[in-house]
C-alpha cells in the first residue's frame, strides 16, 4: 500500500469510507453499554443532589443571616411586674432615640409563649415563670445605628436590660454553610473520580472487545484521531443520556420537595414548611444540575478519547 491514508480508512475505488460504516467499531445498544448508561444516571444524580443541597443551604443561610443582622434585641429580667414595665418602657424609650433604628416592639406574652413552645409546650402560662420580656429592635439597614453605645446605655441606667446583636448565631450559620459547601466540594470530587475511572475501564472494555477491529483500521492508515473519534461519539452519547436522567431525577426530587408544602399532604404546621425549604435550589441551583449535567456528557466523552489514544500506542 503505497498511498498512506491520513484520515479515514478507504473505502471501494479508493474513496474513503462513509464515517457512518465506521461507528460500528462500537455497538450502540449492549448490555455494558445500559450499564454505563445506569452508573452515570446515578452519579449525575449524586453530584445534582449535592449540588442543589449545598446551593439550598448556602441561600438560607444567607437569607437568615441577613434577618439576624437586620434585628437586635433588648432582654429585661423579671422581676416585680410594676418595676418591669418601667424598665420596659425606659429600654423602648432609649431605643427610639437612638439613630438607625426604624421599628421597635416589644413581644406580648403571647408572642413569648410561641417562641418557648418548642422547649416548653404550648398552652404556657408565663406568669408562673420567670420569663425576661423581649424587646425587638428593627434597624433601618443604614449602618448609623450604635449598638455598642446603646448597649453602655442600658448597662448604666438599666441594670437588668441585657442587648444581643445576634453576632454569634451570624458567625455559627457562616460557619454552617461554609462547612456545607466544603463537604458538597469533597463529595463532587469523589463523584467525578469514580465516574471517570468507570469511563475509563469502559473504554478499555471496549477498545479489547473490538480490539480486532481497532487493529486492522490502525494497519490500514486510519488515523488514531479517527478511531478515537469513534469511541468519543458513543461515549459521548452515553454521557449525555445517562447525565440527562440522572439531572432529571434530581430535579424532579427538588420540585416534588418543593410542591409538598402546598399539597396538602403534610400536617399542618410551619416546622415542616421550614424545613422543606431548606431543600429549595432556587434558579441557581438548578443552573448548576444542568451544568453538571453538560460536564459530565463532555468529561466521559473526553475520558474516553483519552484512554482509546493511549491504548492505540501499545498497538504496534
Amino acid at each position: 500500500m503505497e498511498k498512506a491514508i491520513s484520515g479515514a480508512p478507504m473505502g471501494p475505488a479508493g474513496k474513503p469510507a462513509r464515517p457512518s460504516r465506521a461507528a460500528a467499531i462500537v455497538p450502540r445498544a449492549t448490555v455494558a453499554g445500559r450499564a454505563l448508561v445506569a452508573v452515570v444516571a446515578i452519579m449525575t444524580f449524586l453530584a445534582s443532589l449535592t449540588i442543589g443541597t449545598a446551593l439550598a443551604v448556602r441561600a438560607t443561610a444567607a437569607t437568615w443571616r441577613a434577618d439576624v443582622k437586620r434585628e437586635v434585641t433588648i432582654q429585661i429580667r423579671a422581676g416585680e411586674k410594676a418595676a418591669t414595665d418601667a424598665q420596659v418602657q425606659a429600654a423602648v424609650d432609649l431605643a427610639k432615640g437612638t439613630a438607625g433604628i426604624a421599628g421597635v416592639h416589644v413581644l406580648t406574652p403571647e408572642e413569648t409563649s410561641r417562641l418557648l413552645e418548642p422547649w416548653l409546650g404550648a398552652g404556657l402560662d408565663l406568669a408562673d415563670l420567670p420569663v425576661p420580656r423581649v424587646i425587638v429592635l428593627r434597624l433601618d439597614g443604614t449602618g448609623r445605628a450604635d449598638l455598642p453605645r446603646l448597649k453602655r446605655t442600658l448597662s448604666d441606667r438599666i441594670p437588668t436590660a441585657t442587648l444581643d446583636d445576634h453576632r454569634n448565631w451570624s458567625e455559627r450559620l457562616a460557619l454552617m454553610a461554609q462547612g456545607v459547601t466544603v463537604t458538597g466540594i469533597g463529595l463532587l470530587a469523589l463523584v467525578a473520580l469514580a465516574t471517570i475511572l468507570t469511563v475509563v475501564f469502559a473504554t478499555r472494555a471496549a477498545v479489547a472487545t473490538n480490539r480486532s477491529v481497532v487493529e486492522v483500521l490502525h494497519f490500514v492508515g486510519a488515523r488514531d484521531g479517527f478511531i478515537a473519534a469513534q469511541f468519543q461519539r458513543h461515549f459521548l452519547r452515553i454521557g449525555a443520556e445517562g447525565g440527562l436522567i440522572g439531572g432529571l431525577s434530581a430535579c424532579a426530587i427538588f420540585l416534588a420537595v418543593a410542591f409538598l408544602p402546598r399539597s396538602g399532604l403534610l400536617p399542618a404546621g410551619e416546622d415542616q414548611t421550614a424545613f422543606l425549604g431548606w431543600l429549595d435550589p432556587g434558579p441557581l441551583g438548578f443552573a448548576g444540575i444542568g451544568l453538571a449535567v453538560v460536564t459530565v456528557a463532555l468529561a466521559t466523552a473526553l475520558t474516553s478519547r483519552v484512554t482509546v489514544y493511549r491504548t492505540l500506542r501499545t498497538i504496534q
